[in-house]
């Protein structure tokens, strides 16, 4: 089955072998190391992506408000009470629009700060082998 790893019993192994074999560990460590951040920065980009999307909806809706906001004065002062109540309804209705995808954008940008960074991941690496050869 692709992608799934098949781990053989190496307790029988000399220490030769395992010495011989270890290029080829360290290669396979290399690979998934350089596959798990071009994953990362794929979802990273994507993330971002979206996240500024929904931020372009908010200011969209945001420039459209002010145009109300200036008709609700106008209306506001020259004409009857329906007129400017409903400008402020419009106006309202923009605001609580912008505000929300404002936050859907928010929420995606903060996705991007919980995901583990490869380099954090290669750190962690590093300092479990010096840690492992530190103890002999």
């Amino acid at each position: 089955m692709p992608g799934s790893r098949r781990y053989r019993d190496r307790s029988d192994d000399g220490f030769l072998t395992l010495v011989g074999e270890l290029p080829e560990l360290v290669r396979n460590l290399v690979t998934a190391e350089i596959d798990a951040a071009k994953t990362w920065v794929r979802r990273t980009a994507k993330d971002a992506g979206i996240g500024a999307g929904w931020m372009a909806v908010a200011l969209f809706f945001l420039f459209w408000s002010v145009p109300v906001l200036l008709g609700f004065f106008v209306a506001g002062l020259s004409s009857w009470w329906p007129v400017w109540l409903s400008a402020l309804v419009v106006f309202g209705i923009g605001l609580v629009l912008a505000v929300a995808f404002a936050l859907l954008g928010l929420l995606r940008f903060r996705k991007l700060a919980r995901r583990e960074n490869p380099g954090t991941a290669i750190a962690k690496d590093v300092k479990i082998v010096k840690d492992v050869t530190d103890e002999f």
